[in-house]
C-alpha cells in the first residue's frame, strides 16, 4: 500500500471559460479552456498522474462535462458542495481567493476530508432526472402565473389564461413521456412497480426516487436517511442536551418523501399506526412526520433490496 504522503491529490477550480488545476500542495498547476478540447487535455494529464482523487466543486452545471469525462476515463473524481469547501477554508484561515488559490484549496480539502468518489448516474437516470427537473420548472411557472391571474389587469388575463393552458398541456405531455420512459426500461419498471405498491407513493414520487436516489436498495437504512437529509444530528454540549435536527441531503427527494409521508400517515396502515403512536407519546406533528419519513425510507430501502412489494416488506422486522 502506498504512503498517504506519496499519493497525488488534484483540485480543479471550474469557471465558465476556464479550468484551473493544482496538483498537490506545491506541485504543478495549469489552466485550460472549459471546452471539449481543454477538458480532453486536462483529463489526459490527470490520467497520467494517477491521482488518489480529483476534487471539483459543484458550480451549477459548469463542471458537468469535466466530471463526466474524468469518470468515463476511470479517474477517481469527487464532486463536492462549495459550502463545505468555504467552511473548511474559514476554519483553516485561508481567506485569499483567486482561481489558482481555489484549486490549491481543493487539494488541501481533499487531503484533510478525503471525500468519497462520486458515482455518476447512468445515462438513463440522467435523462429521467432531466425530464423530472423540467416538469418541476413547468409547475413552478404555472404556479407563478396562477398567482398573477387574480391581480392582473383585465386586458392581460387572456394572455395568462392561454399560457396556463399551454403549461398544463406541456406538463400532461411530460407526465406521459416520463411514464412511457419508465415502462420501457426494465430496471426502472421493476423499481417503479415495487415503489408504487406502497400506499402513499404515487407516480411522481416513484419517478423522482428512481432518478434522484439510485442508491436506495443498495445502502443501509442510516445511509439512505442521510442521503435524503432526514438523519437526526445531535446538538449536545457538556450537560446540555439539545434538540436533534435534520439537515443536508437531496432537497427534491426530501420534498417528495415528505409529501408521501403526509399521505401515508393517513392512508398507509403501517405508517399511520406509527404516526398516531408518536402523537400519543407527545411528539410534535412535524417531528412525527420526519420520523415517518425515516420509517418509510427504511421500508422502501428494504423493498428494493429484497425485491419484494409492500405487503411483504412492510411486515418484515428488518424493515423497521
Amino acid at each position: 500500500m502506498s504512503n498517504l504522503s506519496d499519493e497525488i491529490w488534484i483540485g480543479v477550480d471550474v469557471c465558465k471559460a476556464q479550468l484551473d488545476v493544482a496538483v498537490g500542495e506545491g506541485g504543478e498547476t495549469w489552466s485550460s479552456d472549459n471546452d471539449e478540447q481543454g477538458i480532453a487535455r486536462t483529463v489526459a494529464r490527470c490520467k497520467l498522474l494517477q491521482p488518489r482523487l480529483v476534487v471539483v466543486e459543484s458550480t451549477g452545471g459548469l463542471e458537468s462535462s469535466l466530471v463526466s469525462a474524468l469518470y468515463l476515463a476511470g479517474v477517481p473524481v469527487a464532486l463536492v458542495n462549495p459550502r463545505r469547501v468555504r467552511e473548511f477554508a474559514k476554519a483553516a484561515g485561508l481567506l485569499a481567493k483567486t482561481d489558482k488559490l481555489d484549486a490549491r484549496l481543493l487539494v488541501r480539502f481533499a487531503q484533510a476530508v478525503k471525500p468519497a468518489p462520486t458515482h455518476l448516474p447512468t445515462q438513463e437516470e440522467q435523462l429521467l432526472s432531466a425530464m423530472i427537473t423540467r416538469r418541476r420548472q413547468l409547475i413552478d411557472m404555472r404556479t407563478a402565473e396562477t398567482n398573477r391571474l387574480p391581480t392582473a389587469h383585465v386586458s392581460m388575463r387572456p394572455s395568462i389564461e392561454a399560457l396556463l393552458s399551454w403549461l398544463s398541456e406541456q406538463i400532461k405531455e411530460l407526465d406521459r413521456k416520463i411514464d412511457e420512459f419508465i415502462q420501457n426500461q426494465p430496471d426502472f419498471k421493476a423499481k417503479n412497480d415495487l415503489l408504487r405498491s406502497t400506499p402513499g407513493i404515487g407516480p411522481v414520487a416513484a419517478a423522482i426516487i428512481i432518478a434522484d436516489l439510485p442508491e436506495l436498495g443498495k445502502v443501509d437504512r442510516k445511509k439512505a436517511a442521510a442521503l435524503v437529509g432526514v438523519a437526526p444530528f445531535n446538538d449536545d454540549s457538556g450537560f446540555r442536551k439539545g434538540k436533534r435536527r435534520v439537515k443536508g441531503g437531496r432537497p427534491d427527494v426530501r420534498s417528495v418523501v415528505f409529501m408521501s409521508s403526509v399521505s401515508a400517515s393517513r392512508f398507509n396502515p403501517i405508517i399511520a399506526a406509527f404516526y398516531n403512536q408518536l402523537l400519543k407519546r407527545g411528539k410534535l406533528k412535524k417531528v412525527a412526520l420526519v420520523a415517518c419519513m425515516r420509517k418509510l425510507l427504511t421500508i422502501l430501502n428494504a423493498m428494493l433490496r429484497d425485491n419484494k412489494p409492500w405487503r411483504y416488506s412492510s411486515l418484515s422486522p428488518n424493515a423497521s
